[in-house]
């Protein structure tokens, strides 16, 4: 399901859109805080919601960001920039990979687990991780299989940003190194990537962090942090 949200402010970005895609397990509700900042600084918004725990992320892929894309298109957008939370910044590397999007902009990453997860890594034959995160989730490990990792370099340089503050202590003690809570800083970063910044922030939560959100309106405008 698409949301699209009109500029409120203003007209100097109407025909900039910026497409949201959310996290693994969880919903377009998670980007409101972003989407509302984003639309009141002058920009047209695609709010995405899809089924990130049913299918694999090539299939989400396939039959999201093709649909969202052309509803920009169809709305006169002139520049496409993407915002995206964990895993779907996966997403939109697997789609410009495969594709070419003659209207991209900026793309800014929330804590992407762009080296995969050591999370993963250990807990993905658990029947409760399997059952929560679904196919999607048993492809975002460090090892064989992981979408990150197969995707290698990329052909975009976005801007990320990662958080250094954890709400799960035992998966802070598996990952190695300072991490999110989901996802280490050395694993949220990408060979290419264009800026790169480390906030007081968790996996969770990190998009509706203020500095976050700040930081995110400098890089679409700027093209850095």
């Amino acid at each position: 399901m698409v949301i699209v949200s009109p500029p409120s402010s203003g007209d100097d970005f109407q025909n900039e859109w910026v497409i949201l895609l959310h996290g693994l397990a969880r919903s377009k509700s998670s980007m409101s805080r972003m989407e509302k900042h984003l639309t009141q600084e002058g920009f047209s918004v695609l709010n995405v919601d899809y089924p990130s725990r049913k299918k694999n992320i090539q299939q989400l892929v396939q039959d999201h960001l093709p649909i969202a894309i052309n509803t920009c298109r169809q709305h006169g957008a002139t520049t496409i920039h993407f915002v995206t939370h964990s895993m779907g910044g996966i997403l939109v590397r697997y789609y410009l990979k495969h594709y070419h999007l003659k209207e991209l902009g900026h793309v800014v990453m929330l804590s992407p687990p762009n080296a995969g997860s050591e999370v993963v890594d250990i807990f993905k034959s658990f029947f409760f991780f399997k059952w929560l995160n679904g196919p999607s989730g048993q492809q975002l490990g460090t090892g064989a299989g992981s979408i990150p990792i197969e995707l290698g370099k990329i052909n975009f340089q976005p801007g990320i940003i990662t958080g250094d503050r954890s709400i799960n202590l035992i998966l802070s003690w598996i990952i190695p190194g300072p991490d999110d809570g989901k996802v280490s800083i050395e694993r949220a970063k990408v060979n290419g990537m264009r800026d790169f910044r480390v906030i007081h922030a968790t996996h969770p939560f990190i998009m509706k962090n203020r500095e976050a959100i700040e930081l995110t309106l400098k890089f679409l405008k700027s093209g850095a942090f």
